[in-house]
């Protein structure tokens, strides 16, 4: 049908240039009136599409620096440049962290007298890791091992691992590590020949002994057996934290120091080293004047986009926002400290008539100089404190579930501006066969007339001849 009327019109536009039918250019006359049957609504859409495009961009930009400034608070959480960091004095002897669970403070002297390590086991030889070992049951039972003696830990389960008939030296090594017992295995080539060795973690409590089925009795061990190689003993870690003997079941020892995480590298015996702390009040304060300043661009950026005739004038998740920075500097976010600083107020910030922030640093020095544990508490990872709590801000703000929120905002702009789309190309397609129709209504129009003022020729022609023959 579409092919038929382009011939058609074709053929009209041709009559009208060699000057017959009306003279009237029936393809641009159907095109204009199609196009104005259809103009108010498609600039309706048009307005609309070009403001919700603004309001997505504007709100997008908003929410880009809020997640800007948390990822930069957060790394400079995670990093410790705010925080009372750990500094272990030689660093090839042990490395920390903090937890969080306690403020720690002072210094302390760390003595590694024995890493803690797991028990390695080398079975008896094989010809080759292809070597046929039987079939039964291989249990793992788990206790400590010393001497020629075995305590089990009857809170350990043991575990038992099912060897099938055929199977070889290799396949054994696979099953054990498909266990998950927390032992794993290999078939190291040897000069005695194929051997099973076996590694269980860390801690006198993970030694092992092998117990079979007679099928598999060539894969036992225990303490006494000839039938393998203990390579190495299974040992908790002891050391001394202030000269105070210590143990634990691994290399990394949580709260020996309090709020401290430690990890165990190598021994120092005879020569403790030291655990000291940063002090990072200087640096407290530079980022307070740099969080001010970040929170004033979002803050400006809020206050221009929803002032009257702005792109989120009325816009709830902007507002909502707006209302949430605002009351920022005033809220606790340390619920359970004991000393001054509680509030980023404390800390200096305050909220300006418009919105903005300021920094008061003679009461940020006067809350660090009463309460330097606090402050530095403000800037730890945790539930609590600067990051945490901005953060939270921000995650609300950027819930695109959340219809109230800014997040939920750009969503429903985004649904919007899409229905605006598929409004568009259903207007164009109504547009598109209006102009079809009137094309064709034209056209035959157009036929007529050309007929009608072919006769009209012919007959003056005639009568033309009939006067000049009188």
């Amino acid at each position: 049908m579409a092919t038929t009327t382009s011939t058609s019109l074709t053929t009209s536009s041709l009559v009208t240039a060699l000057g017959g039918g009306s003279g009237v250019d029936m393809a641009a006359l159907a095109n204009n009136l199609a196009a104005a049957q259809f103009a108010n609504r498609s600039d309706r859409l048009t307005a609309r599409s070009d403001k919700l495009t603004t309001q997505i961009s504007t709100a997008s930009n908003i929410k880009s620096m809020m997640l800007s400034l948390s990822t930069s608070l957060g790394t400079l959480v995670r990093s410790g440049d705010l925080s009372r960091s750990p500094t272990v004095a030689n660093s090839a002897v042990a490395a920390g962290t903090l937890t969080g669970s306690a403020i720690p403070k002072g210094t302390y002297s760390l003595e590694v007298t024995q890493l803690a390590s797991g028990q390695q086991l080398a079975g008896k030889a094989f010809a080759a890791s292809t070597a046929a070992v039987g079939a039964g049951t291989l249990t793992l039972r788990f206790g400590t091992v010393a001497g020629g003696g075995f305590t089990a830990d009857t809170a350990h389960a043991a575990v038992d691992v099912t060897i099938a008939a055929g199977a070889t030296l290799a396949d054994v090594a696979k099953a054990i590590n498909a266990a998950n017992s927390g032992v794993s295995a290999y078939v190291a080539q040897t000069v005695d020949g194929a051997q099973l060795v076996l590694k269980g973690q860390e801690g006198a409590a993970n030694g092992f002994v092998l117990e079979t089925t007679s099928g598999l009795s060539d894969l036992a061990w225990n303490p006494s057996s000839t039938n393998g190689q203990l390579l190495a003993s299974a040992k908790d870690a002891a050391f001394k934290i202030d000269g105070l003997q210590m143990t634990a079941k691994s290399n990394t020892v949580s709260d020996a120091i309090p709020g401290v995480k430690l990890q165990l590298k190598a021994a120092n015996i005879g020569a403790p080293t030291t655990v000291s702390f940063a002090d990072p009040t200087t640096s407290i304060a530079g980022a307070m004047q740099d969080l001010t300043d970040a929170l004033n661009e979002v803050m400006s950026a809020l206050n221009t986009a929803t002032a009257i005739g702005g792109d989120l004038a009325a816009d709830s998740g902007a507002r909502a926002l707006k209302r949430a920075l605002s009351g920022f500097a005033g809220t606790t976010i340390m619920p359970n400290a004991t000393g001054m600083a509680k509030t980023l107020a404390d800390l200096g910030l305050k909220t300006q008539r418009d919105g903005t922030f300021a920094l008061d640093t003679d009461r940020l020095n006067a809350t660090i100089a009463a309460d330097p544990e606090g402050v530095a508490a403000m800037f730890t990872n945790g539930l609590y404190g600067v990051y945490a709590s901005y953060d939270k801000i921000y995650r609300a703000a950027s819930s695109a579930t959340d219809g109230g929120s800014l997040g939920g905002s750009i969503s429903r702009y985004t649904r919007q501006l899409t229905q605006i789309a598929e409004d568009k190309t259903d207007l164009a397609e109504q547009q598109e066969k209006l102009r079809a129709r009137l094309a064709t209504q034209f056209t035959v129009s157009e036929t007529r007339i050309g007929v009608s003022k072919s006769t009209l020729t012919m007959l003056q022609n005639q009568i033309a001849q009939w006067n000049k023959s009188s």
